[in-house]
């Protein structure tokens, strides 16, 4: 009877250290996920800070001013005045369609067989 018990504490022990060993690489396995998610994540933000800096850059006022001279003729481009701003109710909504329905189908709420 002893014997047998030492042969399962020795199997569960194996078990156990199986179950351990696993565990370990699965976990180092999801860390370095991790840390590749993170680098990814800093690379992007780099990415990021560095379109806002060329965003800024090229929509400079003095650029765009002198984009919008230099293509004067192709653009048309004129500085706003006060006068072209209008008021809300000079502004022409579209009129909305009413959909007509040619073979409209009639809906009851007496059912055949229900009462029967």
């Amino acid at each position: 009877m002893k014997s047998l018990l030492y042969v399962l504490s020795a199997l569960a022990v194996i078990g156990l250290a199986f179950w351990a060993y696993r565990e370990n690489y699965e976990t180092q396995h999801v860390l370095n996920q991790a840390e590749r998610l993170q680098r990814d994540i800093g690379d992007a933000r780099s990415r990021l800070a560095m379109l806002r800096a060329e965003w800024a850059y090229l929509n400079r006022p003095d650029r765009l001013r002198d984009l919008a001279e230099i293509n004067f003729d192709g653009l048309g481009l004129l500085p706003l005045r006060p006068d072209q701003f209008g008021r809300i109710d000079q502004v022409a909504y579209p009129v909305e369609e009413r959909m007509v329905l040619n073979n409209p189908v009639s809906v009851s709420s007496d059912t055949m067989g229900a009462g029967e």
